[in-house]
């Protein structure tokens, strides 16, 4: 599937926006502050979660406009045999601060948008990643994981829920309920194995096809799940999990927090070539190693669901020399999919195929092709 049309209404910037696009590569381009990044945090909107930026509902609604936002999207398959699909998202006529999503004109839970669409991103943001805290790199996991088992985002939301439930009863005062405690120990078990066997079987499969693929202008990850020691993760079955919670109790009400779990998993990195751990390497080469991961995750969820996730790259060329801007185009053009990229010049694109959909944007709106 790829977003045929995308329609912003008081969201961030842009006060009422239709953009049309076909597959393969779209450039959006610009300069700062025009809008390119509120464009791809809306697409990322269509899938569960927060979107690209984590923000809170209020935060995404246009400065000035009383009646919330909206994002809308006509998707479509590349081949014949694919519907047209209806997606529509935002708070726009919902409860204040309430996100409300719709699929083909029928309410639909948002942790049901992975059945339709799977997204990637990469942004300025994340080039951070290797050398920042542990959480980060699981929320990175988990969307890529997304891509692969829709129902992930199911399963780590009420894992979560779960856990902090269990947080807070651990910190009550006096004596605990323990039939209580039980459940949510319960429900962590249930969720914990699934939320970690998905992250598992997608770091295996990652690393296989990193470990297969050619040398490249890009560098080469070699990745693995550890623990916070930086010994192999375990993994958790739904017995075990149940029963470490029980015996931590004492030590999570000391720490007001769960120490033993799936959540504390981490995502190792090491630039392959180099034996060098990534948070050790160059930021260009901190860089590379990211794509390298992203665009092998993309070849993966195409093998396993027939189907790319939508990549969204925020201004990813301006911070590649030409050899690599170039080995990058060619390598999206052969890959295929639908490919979101933003610029602050259009020239930064030169090297993409003339089909490429380019769209110029200013002060939140499109104002050419």
């Amino acid at each position: 599937m790829f977003v045929a049309r995308l329609s912003l209404t008081d969201f961030r910037n842009h006060a009422s926006s239709e953009i049309g696009a076909r597959p393969g590569l779209v450039v959006l381009a610009g300069p700062n502050g025009a809008g390119k990044t509120n464009i791809l945090e809306a697409l990322s909107l269509l899938a569960p979660g927060r979107g690209l930026r984590g923000s809170a509902l209020p935060e995404m609604v246009r400065e000035g406009a009383t009646d919330g936002f909206a994002v809308a999207a006509d998707c479509h398959g590349e081949d014949d045999g694919l519907a047209p699909i209806h997606i529509g998202t935002g708070t726009r006529g919902s409860a204040p601060g309430r996100r409300r999503v719709r699929v083909n004109g029928a309410d639909a839970a948002a942790t049901s948008l992975g059945e339709w669409l799977s997204f990637v991103w990469l942004t300025p943001a994340m080039d951070r990643l290797f050398v920042e805290g542990a959480g980060q790199r699981r929320r990175f996991l988990d969307r890529m994981a997304l891509a692969l088992e829709p129902s992930h985002a199911s399963h780590a939301s009420r894992y979560e829920a779960a856990m902090r439930a269990r947080t807070r009863l651990l910190g009550e005062d006096g004596p605990w309920d323990t039939v209580w405690l039980s459940a949510l120990e319960a429900q962590m078990a249930e969720h914990g194995e699934a939320l970690d066997a998905a992250r598992h079987s997608l770091v295996t499969s990652l690393q296989s096809c990193l470990a297969a693929s050619p040398d490249s202008a890009f560098a080469r990850p070699s990745i693995a799940l550890v623990e916070g020691d930086s010994s192999p993760a375990r993994r958790w079955r739904v017995e075990e999990l149940a029963s470490a919670q029980a015996r931590s109790r004492q030590a999570d009400a000391r720490a007001g927090r769960a120490l033993v779990g799936p959540h504390r998993v981490d995502l190792h990195v090491v630039h392959a070539s180099k034996g060098q751990v990534a948070a050790r390497c160059s930021t260009g080469e901190q860089k590379a190693l990211l794509l390298s991961i992203v665009l092998a995750h993309g070849d993966l969820v195409a093998r396993a669901r027939g189907q790319r996730p939508i990549l969204l790259l925020d201004e990813l060329a301006a911070h590649l020399d030409p050899l690599r801007r170039t080995a990058l185009f060619e390598r999206l053009t052969a890959g295929g999919g639908q490919i979101w990229m933003t610029g602050t010049e259009m020239a930064l694109f030169d090297g993409v195929p003339p089909d490429a959909t380019r769209l110029e944007v200013a002060q939140g709106a499109i104002i050419g092709k």
